[in-house]
């Protein structure tokens, strides 16, 4: 995507770590809020970085969205949270040493 240029796949990854992680914390506040139209939200949001960063995470985000809309799934949802969670905060630490970002 980026073809190779560094600055752009820099500002890719200082995105990412500006928004992706507020999100999650927020995500998993509706959790424990019992707000499943809220962390509906930030999970549908977060998809299409989750995505572009290869974590694949869309089964845990289908099981926080199914929770939103059919209240289906709900037994799953602090798996789901928790393995997203862990993903990103992964992600976030090699993308900080690789990309040289703090």
């Amino acid at each position: 995507m980026a073809g190779g240029d560094e600055d752009f796949m820099k500002i890719v990854v200082q995105t990412f770590l500006e928004e992706i992680p507020p999100d999650v914390e927020a995500m998993n506040e509706a959790i424990s809020n019992d707000n499943p139209d809220l962390a509906y939200q930030f999970a549908h949001k977060m998809k299409p970085n989750l995505q572009l960063f290869g974590l694949e995470l869309m089964d845990e985000v289908k099981v926080i969205e199914a929770w939103a809309k059919a209240g289906k799934k709900k037994d799953e949802v602090p798996t789901a949270a928790s393995k997203i969670t862990k993903k990103v905060n992964v992600a976030s630490i090699a993308l900080k040493r690789d990309f040289e970002l703090e």
